[in-house]
């Protein structure tokens, strides 16, 4: 099923170079093609694998991309690779793991079984976000996760207006905005009180950051939504978009921000997966 496999290993870590090196070995043994982004080959003192200098052209080539850290290194292949909608498994050398689910001590197993097509695959949509200052679209980003509008370095909070899909929603001051996809609803979502969303529906929550309200309450939206988020006027500093934690525009008085699903990845996990299982384990439940 899997003929050629890309791999993108988290760098500086002694650990994740060792488990490079033990896949490597096991998928040479299978007989696979392996390419590897040249980041990720300079944790290897040498090789005689494909290595390529774009990371997104793993995309191309590769039927699977392996990678090998925590869930940090795989939204960061996620937005580089999601233009060419591939297949991606995450071995689990991070700390909550939500997205790389395989343990390094069962990596062998696993792999083995779903190179020989037991496996379950999942469907995750990301986020597109737009900057537009004067009608002129300034920066773009995209998100596996979430779309952020913070405070950033304004001593007051920000005040913001949201429409959806051209319908005014409502005008808030507070520190930001998450705009989450359900893979992103147990991530910085749920620590600003958000719902938790299971990954397969079709839908978006915005999450705002410390309201300066007692009635405020996270909204749940179609997935298809149009979402659009205008700083007010009356601001005097700058404000800050963030794409899955990276940053990607300074924002000012009067910008136009224009969130909306775009682009697909499918995640690969073991056959038996379960994602209460997962909830359970990260997030404490089974104590």
């Amino acid at each position: 099923m899997f003929e050629s496999i890309g791999l993108i290993a988290k760098r500086d870590d002694t650990q994740v170079k060792e488990c490079l090196k033990i896949l490597i070995n096991f998928l040479a043994k299978r007989a696979l093609r392996i390419v590897i982004d040249a980041p990720s080959a300079q944790l290897l003192s040498h090789t005689d694998l494909n290595i390529v200098t774009n990371t997104e052209e793993l995309g191309i080539r590769c039927d699977l991309i392996i990678v090998i850290g925590g869930d940090g290194t795989l939204l960061q292949a996620a937005r580089l690779l999601a233009k060419h909608d591939v297949r991606i498994l995450g071995i689990n050398l991070g700390r909550l793991g939500f997205l790389t689910d395989i343990n390094p001590t069962e990596m062998k197993k696993y792999v083995a079984q779903i190179l020989d097509g037991a496996f379950f695959e999942e469907d995750r949509f990301l986020i597109y976000a737009e900057v537009y200052r004067n009608e002129q679209c300034l920066s773009y980003c995209n998100a596996l996760n979430d779309i952020v509008i913070y405070r950033g370095n304004m001593s007051n909070m920000l005040t913001f207006e949201t429409t959806i899909n051209g319908h005014f929603v409502n005008c808030q001051r507070a520190d930001g905005l998450v705009v989450s996809t359900p893979t992103g609803s147990t991530a910085y979502a749920l620590s600003a009180d958000g719902p938790i969303i299971h990954p397969s529906l079709n839908a978006l929550v915005l999450v705002t950051i410390c309201p300066h309200t007692l009635s405020n309450r996270p909204l749940v939206v179609d997935g298809d939504s149009r979402i659009q988020i205008t700083i007010n006027h009356e601001h005097t500093g700058t404000a800050q978009l963030n794409g899955d934690g990276v940053l990607c525009h300074a924002l000012v008085s009067g910008d136009r921000i224009i969130v909306e699903k775009r682009q697909h990845i499918h995640l690969i996990h073991p056959q038996e997966h379960d994602y209460y299982a997962t909830l359970r384990a990260k997030l404490n439940w089974s104590k």
